[in-house]
This record gives C-alpha cells, sequence and structure tokens, in this order.
C-alpha cells in the first residue's frame, strides 16, 4: 500500500496529517482487488457512493486504487449505459436492486472528469469516454418536458418520470463535467448542453416539478453543490435553511424535525459553502463533525442521533470518509477538486433564460 498524499488535506480541528494518512487507508481496506467500493466490507455497492470514494483517493493521490475502481464501472455497465442500484459487496454478480437511478448513472461523469484533472491521463479519458457517453445517453432518456430528469427505471424498464430535486441538481453538476470531456476531446455535444440548460432553468425557477423533498437537507443545499444556484442566488437559499438543518456543534440534519446528523450531508454542505466562497464557515461545519470520526479505522461514522448521544446506524461508510476528504481537498487547494467542484472549466451549456432574477 503506498503513503497517501496528504498535505493538502490537513486542516485545523478537523484533519491531521496522520489522520488523513489513516482515512485514505481506511478507503483502500474496503476497496476489493476488482476496484469496487462497497460502503463497508460486507454491504452494498452504489454507483454514486463507489465514485465519490474514488475521488477522494484520487484526491489523496491514490490514482492507481481510483482507476481500478472507474474500471470497475466500465467493466460492468449495462448494454443500457447504466448500472444497477446497488450490489452486494460490490460484487458485479450478486444485484440487490435492479433499478437504474440516473443521478447514480449520470455520476461517473464527475468521477473521470476530476481524474483526468488529477493524473492528466489522456489515455484513460479516452478509455472511459463510450462508458459515459453510454451513461449520459441513457440518462437523457428520462429527461423531462420542462427539463427534470425522472428519476429511475425499474427493474422491469418501466420509467419512473417523477424528478428528485437532489438527483437532477446532482446530474446537472454531471452533465457540466460530461461537456467539459467532450470538448476535452472536441467532440460537441449540443443536445447536452440544451439539457443542462434547460435543467438548470428547471432546478432555478420550478420547484414544482420535482417531487416535496424539502424535510431533507439535500435537497437544501444541492441545488448550490450542484452549480445550478450560484452567487446571489445560492446565498439566499443556504440562509433560508440554515437553522431548520444546521445544528451548532454536532453537523446538519438529514431530515426535519429528526434529531439525527449524519457526516456525509456535514462535509457535502461544507463543499457547496467553500464554492460559495465562503471557507470559514465550511471549516466550522466540518470540526463539528469530528466527533463521529472513528480513531481505530480513520473512517466515520454515518450519524449521530444528539438528543440520545447515540451513534447511529452502527456503520463506517467508505463514502461518509470520502465526501469528508474532498470537502477538506477544496479548502486545501487540491487544484482538481477546486476545478471540479468550484466549475472551473465547467460550462454551463446553453442556457437561453433569464438569469437576472433572484429570490
Amino acid at each position: 500500500m503506498t503513503t497517501p498524499r496528504t498535505e493538502h488535506l490537513v486542516l485545523p480541528g478537523v484533519l491531521t496529517a496522520e489522520q488523513a494518512a489513516a482515512t485514505v487507508r481506511g478507503i483502500l481496506a474496503v476497496q476489493r482487488e476488482d476496484g469496487a467500493i462497497p460502503w463497508f466490507r460486507g454491504h452494498h455497492l452504489d454507483p454514486w457512493d463507489h465514485v465519490e470514494a474514488a475521488m477522494a483517493l484520487d484526491a489523496a493521490g491514490e490514482h492507481d486504487a481510483a482507476e481500478r475502481a472507474y474500471t470497475w464501472l466500465l467493466r460492468h455497465q449495462n448494454e443500457d449505459g447504466s448500472w444497477y442500484a446497488a450490489y452486494a459487496d460490490g460484487d458485479a454478480a450478486d444485484v440487490t436492486d435492479r433499478g437504474r437511478e440516473t443521478n447514480f448513472v449520470a455520476y461517473i461523469a464527475v468521477g473521470v472528469w476530476h481524474h483526468y484533472l488529477a493524473t492528466g491521463d489522456d489515455t484513460f479519458l479516452d478509455r472511459m469516454w463510450p462508458a459515459v457517453h453510454a451513461a449520459i445517453e441513457c440518462v437523457l432518456r428520462l429527461k423531462q418536458p420542462g427539463g427534470q430528469i425522472g428519476w429511475k427505471r425499474e427493474d422491469d424498464g418501466t420509467p419512473v418520470t417523477d424528478a428528485l430535486l437532489t438527483g437532477s441538481s446532482s446530474i446537472h453538476h454531471a452533465l457540466r463535467c460530461a461537456l467539459a470531456i467532450a470538448e476535452q476531446r472536441e467532440e460537441p455535444q449540443p443536445d447536452w448542453e440544451l439539457a443542462v440548460g434547460a435543467l438548470r432553468h428547471a432546478i432555478r425557477r420550478h420547484p414544482e416539478r420535482f417531487l416535496d423533498k424539502d424535510r431533507y437537507s439535500m435537497d437544501w443545499y444541492y441545488p448550490v453543490l450542484g452549480g445550478a444556484l450560484t452567487d446571489a442566488e445560492a446565498k439566499c437559499r443556504i440562509e433560508e435553511g440554515w437553522d431548520r438543518f444546521v445544528v451548532p456543534g454536532f453537523g446538519v440534519r438529514c431530515v426535519v424535525p429528526n434529531p439525527w446528523v449524519t457526516g456525509g450531508e456535514s462535509a457535502e454542505l461544507a463543499l457547496a459553502l467553500w464554492a460559495m466562497g465562503e471557507s470559514d464557515r465550511a471549516l466550522e461545519i466540518l470540526q463539528s463533525i469530528q466527533h463521529l470520526r472513528d480513531p481505530a479505522t480513520g473512517l466515520y461514522w454515518t450519524g449521530y442521533v444528539f438528543e440520545d448521544g447515540a451513534v447511529w446506524p452502527e456503520e463506517l461508510t467508505s463514502w461518509t470518509a470520502g465526501s469528508l476528504l474532498l470537502a477538506v481537498a477544496a479548502l486545501g487547494g487540491d487544484e482538481a477538486t477546486c476545478a471540479v467542484f468550484g466549475g472551473e472549466r465547467l460550462p454551463r451549456g446553453l442556457d437561453d433564460f433569464d438569469d437576472s432574477e433572484c429570490c
């Protein structure tokens, strides 16, 4: 096992160099030999969290391990460009959920672009392009007339046309990364540009086009994290929900009014705050969830019930550790992570809609 590159993963009150290295080793210990990264050994793999963990490995300089994770996706992509929602312990032959969720499928573009920016490996980009292209085309087959993206296909192929705001916001980010890959390869994709413009407009102006999940913190911050809301709109949205979702000293609630904070949501909010230029606030959020760290493994508990003082569920997830490392990497100035989540080099798409309104 290599020594992780941790100089930019040191953050006061969050990670020392030794702690950062331990967290990276914790993710590597979860990864299977074939590249799969399940939530933890014995639990399932979903494609979105698999990519998030791979991105964290790239942020730590573990490029070979990250590439194995993307190779796993390449090997096990379905003929329609999708992946299934869950594989037992990352075993591609043991599918436990045959639904195909659009945001899970699209997220490969974010990871592939991040890996390319981290390594400059054109051969990797060439090898992954057919998988990215097929995945995006698969997702856009569930694009709705209002620009939003249907949630998933059931295991029998039936489309679920209801759209999730969090999922569509993640897809907005993935489409922009896919367009950046296409631009790098000099293969224009005008239909994708139109799709990301329409999706952004739906997210910004038409909340009625999405299922009402207002109780979930992800629906609060994901339009910012996914780059659909920026500048004054982003700041307005974050201020609106701050007191509902942020529990000082503990982190971010997953869902109100439940007294349960989660590490993944907290780290993702920190990443969104960093993208808005609010690094001090981002640091405070990351510092507030250090009670979730397991010193024995370097990984993080998924959540904490603060009224009972109880860790719940009792699971140390690779994706929670991955989200924290990515937030720390952005705050530490890691170029690839900053570019992917800060919007640098990411096209906005063909958005002809009025951009002057604010909340």
